[in-house]
């Protein structure tokens, strides 16, 4: 495999502290062995591939998903759980400038429905997720942040059908939302869950509906011929069509059509033991709404039902023990810093996993164009949990030459461009980074 980053960043150590699989244990999936055939092969046991492969199999067809590691291992079982809306980090003013007008209104509608199909599959499958929230509510960091929570507004209720209410600073308090804040917003869509328990979830209705899941079987060739060709290390697959759902943890060369057109970046998150209702009386954070600040290096946090503060933070290209002490360090200072009665509560569980980013800060779902009857999705910008269910049920039918029963837009249809410097891609950002680092934006 061609992977940008050293071997760490694939490795057991930076989920070793990870909360999500404390709380549930999933059920164990077999190796792939011998020779197999399917319809369709996914690569990939994350929310693209799950929700493809349980799309596939309520139609009928017979698949099979290969993991390299396990259910969640990646992304999908370690982001901080904001089911909501997002996929795309470009402004309304690049997506119209690329796009245009109607694309990008088309793309916001599809934000929405991304949160409701999740939902939908939540509610008719009986998953035990945790859910709460009612909505995302945005935290203004500045005067200036919460000066233009009006104008963000309008364009809320014109693109999503719903309108935000504002919470102004003095009453953040009776709000719960004690913090260094100038006031905040919230949007009534979408809502926070266990990731974990939501893919294992995924998972549980895939198999349900015929669908074999095969762990501990990386891919490590793709051929095609009549049909494609996958070898594992006990294992030969042939299908007559595949998905690649790796995201952030793919390999330039698995197919070669992947090299360049992902960016994997690092989110960071820890979350506290449980806290008395003392606790949080004293620092005054009693709500249980899924919160974030929009700062360029995003800080998103929300209290748990068990009372346990998650906190989690984007930002980090490298990849060692190092880098990993020296980012916890960081995220610790930032959490006491915006909590700073908690500085005493123990925080024994931090962790990070790898998003994707797009040449163009938009996702994309579609054909891998040099290999007929091969899909793919990727790029959701740290917002996966919605809209990679969503690209995962796009890629179900596109995979069986239909046209998407939901709606497909124009955003998501155009392929990534690559990355300039190919392997060394990640130096593209190094710069940037050490400016917002500087600045404290």
């Amino acid at each position: 495999m061609r992977r940008i980053y050293p071997e760490h960043a694939y490795s057991e150590a930076p989920r070793a502290a990870c909360y999500w699989p404390t709380t549930t244990t999933g059920e164990a999936n077999p190796r792939a062995r011998g020779t197999l055939t399917a319809d369709v092969a996914i690569i990939g046991a994350g929310f693209t591939g799950l929700s493809a492969a349980l799309h596939l199999a309520q139609d009928g067809a017979d698949v099979i998903v290969l993991e390299a590691q396990d259910v969640g291992w990646g992304a999908s079982g370690r982001n901080g759980g904001f089911c909501c809306l997002g996929g795309s980090a470009a402004s309304d003013k690049a997506l119209t400038r690329m796009y245009g007008e109607d694309a990008r209104r088309e793309f916001r509608i599809t934000e929405r429905r991304a949160v409701e199909l999740a939902a939908d599959l939540i509610d008719r499958h009986a998953m035990q997720v945790d859910r709460h929230s009612d909505g995302e509510t945005v935290m203004a960091h500045t005067q200036s942040a919460f000066d233009g929570f009006d104008a963000r507004a309008q364009a809320i209720e014109r693109d999503y059908g719903v309108t935000p209410t504002i919470i102004p600073a003095q009453k953040q308090t009776q709000n719960g939302m004690t913090g260094p804040f100038h006031g905040a917003m919230s949007t009534p869509i979408g809502f926070a869950l266990n990731p974990i328990k939501y893919i294992q979830g995924l998972a549980d209705a895939a198999r349900a509906a015929g669908v074999r899941i095969r762990a501990h079987s990386p891919v490590q060739r793709i051929d095609q011929g009549v049909s494609f060709n996958l070898q594992t290390p006990e294992a030969r697959v042939q299908a007559r069509r595949l998905i690649v759902a790796t995201n952030g943890y793919s390999s330039d060369d698995l197919p070669h059509w992947m090299k360049g057109r992902y960016l994997p970046t690092q989110s960071n998150v820890l979350v506290t033991r449980e806290m008395t209702d003392a606790e949080l009386a004293a620092q005054g954070w009693t709500s249980r709404q899924a919160c974030y600040d929009d700062r360029f290096f995003l800080h998103y946090f929300r209290l748990m039902p068990n009372n346990r503060m998650l906190f989690g933070m984007r930002g980090g290209l490298f990849s060692a023990p190092w880098a990993d002490e020296r980012m916890h360090a960081n995220i610790r200072q930032h959490f006491e810093t915006m909590f700073p009665s908690w500085q005493h509560v123990e925080t024994p569980h931090s962790w990070h996993g790898l998003l994707s980013i797009s040449r163009d800060l938009t996702p994309y779902a579609g054909p891998i164009d040099t290999m007929p009857g091969a899909f793919t999705a990727m790029s959701y910008h740290g917002n996966g949990v919605a809209m990679a269910t969503y690209a995962g049920a796009l890629l179900a039918d596109l995979a069986q030459d239909r046209a998407p029963r939901h709606a497909y837009p124009k955003v998501m249809q155009t392929p990534p461009k690559r990355w300039p410097l190919g392997r060394f891609r990640r130096a593209w950002f190094w710069p940037v980074y050490a400016a917002m680092w500087a600045t404290g934006a």
